[in-house]
């Protein structure tokens, strides 16, 4: 290792996807020092995917909604620690005054081309300058600026303990076809397909491929709406499992699922982790850079690009985009599924 690793501290606070990526992040530096201690910096959602993950040894919370005050709280804590290594993960303004808190002689950051919100201002050592990358493997381009290994790519998510797996086997024991997890909406609208059509992929699912369709996500506004439109339409009525068993509850659910289908949301990364097949619906997002990695690109439907458009990795997003997809698209990714996965 280029510099000591015993105590680490990583700062990637919020989405769900990419605190995903990180765990392949951590693995990578664990293989290279077993004795290392990681204390992770994160909001309570994506706390609640990781808390009791053997890899990591002590989570700090920051809690966002307090303003002001959640970065006095954590600033406090870090206050009473100190550790050889922070990664920075996250370029965002709120990550870099969390960065400025932790006491740590070596604070590596991306390079400052990419390091976005004045993030190179806050670091101490950059990874290597390197074109636009999937997100994971971004991530674990730090990784090998440390010199650890970084294959093989793991991530260990599922269902942590007996009582989880209890709640999963009840879950299933009152479903009686193979199931088809449909993630029905993200907290972006621009990343969203319409629910009257996938009311429409749920009919199939049930009529014509024999599975059972579940409706999996959270209580937003916008995921409530959408399930009572999906409800509302179609005619086969889906397991309805919104909220259900929160965020822990949710992987257990991909966790079981035969197949999973998904827009470009959290979700979709934790079914790749799980290593359940998804098929992805991506249009806002470059796919290049947020799809399913490594696996599942056959299941992809990709209408970020143009009929034959050999786009670039970037960070540039396109509107209104989702629509293109059409119900027929989807049905054929299920059979091309059916035909190759099963």
């Amino acid at each position: 290792m280029r510099v000591a690793t015993d105590r680490v501290c990583i700062v990637m606070m919020s989405a769900i996807g990419d605190a995903v990526h990180v765990l392949p992040v951590l693995h990578s530096l664990k293989r290279a020092n077993p004795a290392m201690k990681v204390t992770w910096i994160l909001q309570p959602g994506p706390a609640a995917l990781v808390r009791g993950h053997h890899l990591v040894d002590e989570i700090i919370l920051f809690d966002r909604s307090k303003g002001l005050q959640g970065f006095m709280d954590i600033r406090n804590q870090l206050q009473q620690r100190s550790f050889d290594l922070a990664i920075s993960l996250q370029v965002y303004l709120k990550a870099n005054f969390i960065l400025s808190f932790v006491q740590a002689p070596v604070k590596l950051g991306f390079d400052r081309a990419r390091a976005r919100d004045l993030n190179w201002l806050f670091t101490t050592h950059k990874i290597d300058p390197r074109p636009m990358q999937h997100v994971q493997d971004q991530y674990l381009e730090f990784c090998s600026w440390l010199g650890a290994p970084t294959e093989p790519v793991t991530w260990e998510l599922g269902p942590w303990n007996p009582e989880e797996r209890r709640w999963q086997s009840e879950f299933y024991a009152a479903i009686d076809r193979p199931a088809a997890a449909i993630v029905v909406a993200t907290s972006k609208l621009q990343k969203n397909w319409l629910p009257e059509r996938w009311a429409e992929v749920c009919d199939s699912l049930y009529a014509d491929f024999g599975m059972q369709p579940v409706l999996v996500g959270g209580k937003s506004p916008v995921e409530m709406e959408f399930e009572k439109v999906i409800m509302e339409k179609a005619t086969h009525k889906p397991v309805t499992a919104l909220g259900n068993g929160g965020l822990r509850g949710l992987v257990g659910i991909l966790d079981g699922a035969t197949l999973v289908l998904s827009p470009d949301t959290g979700p979709l990364h934790i079914t790749v982790a799980l290593d359940r097949p998804v098929i992805s619906l991506i249009g806002y997002s470059n796919p290049k850079r947020v799809g399913p990695y490594r696996k599942f690109a056959d299941l992809m439907i990709d209408a970020y690009g143009e009929p034959g458009e050999d786009y670039p990795i970037s960070m540039e997003n396109r509107t209104d985009r989702m629509p293109r997809i059409q119900v027929r698209d989807v049905l054929d990714k299920i059979q091309h599924w059916r035909s190759d996965y099963q």
